[in-house]
C-alpha cells in the first residue's frame, strides 16, 4: 500500500492522523516495503503518544509524517468507531511485532532490534529464535538511555546500513523512539517500527495485561498496578485530559454535521 493510499484510510484524533487499518493491512504494507528495501517508519499510537502530540506541535508533526500510525490503544479504537469506522480493531504493538516476526522468518527478511537493556535484548533474541528457528537477526543493540550524541547516532545508523536489516524494531519509549525514527528514516533502507514495551513483553521481562482487561481498555490500569512508581504520574495526568478533550471533540464533530 502506498503512502497516498494510507492517507486515504485515516482519521484525525486530537490533531493526529491515525490510520484506519488492521493487522493484516499493516503487516502487508510493512512486508512489501521491506522486500523493496524502502525506508519508512511506522508508529503505534496510544493515549500517551496522542497527548504528547497534542501538547507538542513538533512531535505532532513527527506522527503526522509517519507512513503509518496504527491505533494501538483501545481508547483510540473506540474514538475511530464513534467517528464512523465501525469495524476498526486494535493494532497493538507487541501483537503486530509477533505477526511480523513470523512472516519475516518465513520470507527470510532480515530483522533488527534497537532499544531496551542488554539483558532484555539477549533474552528477546533467545525467545524469538526458539519460536522462529529460521529467523534472520541481522542487528541488535541496546543503546545508552541518555540522548545519543551525533557521533553515536552516526555509528548506529552506519552499522545498521552495513547489515541487511529490512525491518528494524525500535523500543526506546515514547517520544524518544518516534523522534529517532523520524530523524533517521532515509539513512536506513529498512522499515522502522516503534513498538514501545514490546521487547520486554516478548522477552518475558514484563507481563502483559490479561486479554479481558485489554479488550475493555483497562490495560493502563494493569500496567499502573504493576509499575506504580514509574507510571502513576503519566496516567493520572494524561488519561483524564484525553477523555475530556476527546469527548469535547466528538461532541463538536457531531453537531457540525
Amino acid at each position: 500500500m502506498s503512502k497516498d493510499q494510507n492517507q486515504q484510510n485515516q482519521d484525525v484524533i486530537l490533531g493526529v492522523k491515525v490510520n484506519t487499518t488492521s493487522y493484516h493491512q499493516t503487516v502487508q504494507s510493512v512486508i512489501a516495503w521491506a522486500e523493496a528495501a524502502q525506508s519508512r517508519y511506522v508508529c503505534v499510537a496510544n493515549v500517551h503518544s496522542i497527548m504528547t502530540a497534542y501538547d507538542d506541535p513538533a512531535f505532532r508533526t513527527v506522527l503526522n509524517s509517519a507512513d503509518l500510525v496504527t491505533p494501538d490503544g483501545m481508547p483510540l479504537v473506540w474514538s475511530l468507531r464513534i467517528k464512523g469506522h465501525k469495524n476498526q480493531t486494535r493494532v497493538y504493538g507487541p501483537t503486530l511485532m509477533e505477526k511480523l516476526l513470523r512472516l519475516a522468518s518465513e520470507k527470510a527478511i532480515p530483522i533488527g532490534f534497537l532499544g531496551s537493556t542488554p539483558q532484555v535484548i539477549e533474552k528477546l533474541q533467545e525467545k524469538i529464535r526458539s519460536k522462529h528457528p529460521n529467523v534472520i537477526i541481522s542487528y541488535a543493540f541496546s543503546p545508552p538511555f541518555r540522548p545519543f550524541s551525533n557521533e553515536e547516532n552516526e555509528k548506529i545508523t552506519q552499522k545498521i546500513s552495513q547489515t541487511s536489516t529490512r525491518i528494524l524494531f525500535v523500543g526506546l519509549g515514547c517520544p524518544k523512539q518516534e523522534l529517532w525514527m523520524a530523524a533517521n528514516t532515509g539513512k536506513i533502507n529498512a522499515v522502522i517500527i516503534g513498538v514501545g514495551a514490546a521487547f520486554d513483553f516478548i522477552a518475558g521481562e514484563k507481563e502483559q495485561a490479561p486479554p479481558w482487561m485489554q479488550n475493555i481498555g483497562l490495560e493502563w490500569l494493569y500496567r499502573l498496578l504493576t509499575e506504580p512508581k514509574r507510571l502513576w504520574r503519566r496516567y493520572f495526568s494524561i488519561v483524564p485530559r484525553f477523555i475530556f478533550l476527546m469527548s469535547k471533540d466528538l461532541i463538536r464533530s457531531k453537531y457540525q454535521k
